[in-house]
């Protein structure tokens, strides 16, 4: 009978030590399986995906963050990501550009919601 730890199933629970990324021994921190399983299931998929599924999409995901946020510190102040970057760098793709769009009107509207709310609550 082999024991829990040579299951592969339990990849994302093991530490690396590091910061997530991959070091060379074959196995990472996985940063993203909850969010993304969920996000699988939500979109149609098996409650409980395959891991191997998991782990090519929080691959991809995290290869996708990563060159965005290179492109996005070359451009603009040098070695820094500001949100007019990604704008910038999404711009041409009218979904994405859509998303981020009302995301960030999201945040405003939230942001003077919560300011709305101390200054009733606080007297100010």
């Amino acid at each position: 009978m082999a024991e829990e730890d040579d299951d592969p199933g339990f990849d994302e629970e093991l530490d690396d030590g590091g910061n997530g990324i991959d070091s060379g021994h074959g196995k990472r921190k996985r940063l993203f399986s909850k969010e993304l399983r969920c996000m699988m299931y939500g979109f149609g998929d098996d409650q409980n995906p395959y891991t191997e599924s998991v782990d090519i999409l929080e691959d991809l995901v995290i290869e996708f963050i990563t060159e965005m946020t290179h492109k996005a510190m070359s451009i603009g102040r040098q070695g820094r990501v500001q949100v007019e970057d990604i704008v910038f760098l999404i711009r041409k793709d009218p979904r994405k550009f859509a998303r981020v769009k009302d995301l960030l009107t999201m945040n405003e509207e939230l942001k003077r919601a919560r300011k709305a709310f101390d200054e009733a609550n606080y007297g100010s």
